[in-house]
């Protein structure tokens, strides 16, 4: 494992002695539960809020270090009108450090950290990252708005934050890429976020948290919009009032904004999640 020039508890991969309290920043997550609540809980169009500086930077470099190339054969491509990227979910197949990383961000400590912030208890993680893990987006690519997908197919559980790390260093505005908050009409964008490294969106989901980066990627040849996803869920339904049947993700439209449907899309859309998921993995897409 490369090691990584930095303080903190960078010099601890080489010994392999690193901890919970090396890569987790515990007094910052403390000081931003207590002071930044009310700012998340107020936040337009739903609940979210945008935190710079996070973690400390030779945890992010050191996953840097180790992401996967675009030609990495454990890559989930996804190629549709609405959505193309590459995500990298499967534990074994994610590199040592990053997987240690994206544990300590399912650790009791730190869903500790969420449950205060956002004031949504009893959070549960996702050890299959189903859906997250790591997302690399090449130029041309993007992810229409959407609202994500409300149960996970294994654990039946209730999907109920997002959350999401960028790893993008030296990134320009004309680059594109940002996420964009949406309003519950579908109206008009409420918000935009440029994937800037060590910038991290924590969100709460429902069945109009609208969000996504649906203009296509434009940054240079050889470079690409890197980040880590990360959904924690409970166990049923604590949202009042907001009916929460099973649906998969579902797509939406901006103003003026047209699908083209092609044979692919069409057969994914009418087969349920799980086998769609089975029979891509079998083909190899």
């Amino acid at each position: 494992m490369t090691l990584i020039a930095g303080e903190g508890g960078s010099n601890k991969l080489s010994t392999g002695t690193i901890g919970l309290r090396d890569v987790l920043p515990y007094e910052r997550m403390k000081e931003i539960a207590a002071s930044k609540s009310e700012e998340y809980a107020t936040a337009r169009p739903y609940p979210h809020i945008v935190i710079d500086g996070f973690f400390d930077d030779w945890v992010l470099d050191s996953v840097l270090s180790e992401f996967p190339t675009l030609s990495d054969e454990n890559w989930e491509r996804h190629d549709f009108p609405e959505e193309v990227k590459l995500q990298s979910k499967h534990e074994r197949s994610i590199p040592l450090f990053t997987r240690q990383f994206l544990h300590a961000l399912n650790s009791a400590s730190f869903l500790k950290f969420l449950e205060n912030l956002t004031g949504t208890q009893k959070l549960i993680g996702d050890p299959q990252f189903e859906g997250g893990g790591l997302h690399q987006i090449s130029p041309g690519g993007k992810l229409a708005i959407h609202v994500d997908f409300n149960k996970h197919s294994y654990y039946g559980l209730d999907r109920r934050l997002n959350m999401l790390v960028y790893l993008n260093r030296n990134w320009k505005e004309q680059y594109g890429g940002h996420f964009e908050l949406w309003d519950k009409e579908m109206t008009q964008m409420e918000e935009r976020v440029a994937p800037l490294y060590n910038r991290v969106v924590i969100f709460s989901t429902s069945s109009y948290s609208y969000h996504g980066h649906p203009n296509p990627l434009n940054c240079p040849p050889g470079m690409t919009r890197k980040s880590l996803a990360l959904y924690y869920y409970t166990l049923g339904d604590t949202l009042r009032g907001e009916p929460r049947l099973r649906h998969s993700t579902l797509f939406q439209t901006r103003p003026g904004e047209h699908f083209k449907l092609n044979g692919r899309q069409l057969a994914r859309d009418l087969t349920p999640p799980i086998l769609w998921r089975m029979v891509s993995r079998i083909m190899g897409s």
